[in-house]
């Protein structure tokens, strides 16, 4: 049997050991990351009162709506900021950026990151993380279980990758399929205060639906490759 001191010595081992695999497989600098998603949840909250505000004095139907509907009302306003956001930072990476183009970074492609990618990750988290929180609030008015099982592989494999830095590139060709969700929620917009724009039927017809299925992103599947 050990005695106290060789335990100590284990302990201590195990733990020399835990703190190198973090370093290996996680970012050295978490401050980053961590305040992205943090910033993330936080911009859910100001886009969630904003809209309540705004829409209380532009949109007479707001007011008139169940209280129910006014908080799906501005949970769609959070989704819809978030969708142009991310859909916006994720084509200018994968297209336009010398971050997965150019030969000059020695690393992979696929374990490529920059301050821009993981602070954008981070945001999605945060995004997704106080979304999350609603639907369980509020279940299952704002989503059912699919919901709540897109957001938790979301999370995940989102969180994952922006901690790791692998698969970013995947991550955000995946990430760019959000350009849908602005077309889904306007035409929930209409539904609600019975009116239709001429316009968003040419712009957002192939997005949205009168029952749009929910876009599962199962991005934990495409870390693999």
């Amino acid at each position: 049997m050990l005695d106290a001191a060789g335990t100590g010595r284990v302990i201590e081992s195990y733990q020399n050991q835990a703190e190198q695999l973090l370093k290996e497989y996680l970012l050295a600098d978490t401050f980053v990351p961590y305040t992205s998603v943090i910033g993330g949840v936080l911009a859910c909250k100001l886009v969630y009162d904003l809209t309540q505000l705004l829409s209380a004095l532009y949109f007479k139907s707001y007011l008139s709506l169940p209280s129910i509907k006014r908080v799906e009302w501005n949970n769609r306003a959070i989704s819809t900021v978030h969708a142009i956001f991310i859909t916006a930072i994720s084509l200018y990476l994968v297209f336009w950026s010398d971050l997965y183009t150019t030969s000059r970074i020695p690393a992979y492609i696929t374990h490529r990151s920059s301050l821009l990618s993981i602070a954008t990750l981070g945001g999605s988290v945060g995004y997704f993380v106080a979304d999350l929180a609603m639907i369980f609030w509020f279940y299952p008015s704002l989503g059912g279980l699919e919901y709540v099982v897109h957001h938790f592989l979301s999370v995940s494999a989102i969180a994952y990758s922006m901690l790791t830095a692998e698969g970013q590139l995947y991550t955000f060709m995946v990430l760019i399929s959000e350009t849908t969700t602005p077309g889904i929620n306007l035409r929930w917009f209409e539904e609600v205060q019975s009116v239709s724009f001429k316009w968003s039927g040419y712009i957002f017809g192939m997005a949205g639906s009168q029952n749009p299925p929910v876009h599962l992103h199962v991005l934990p599947c495409i870390l693999a490759f």
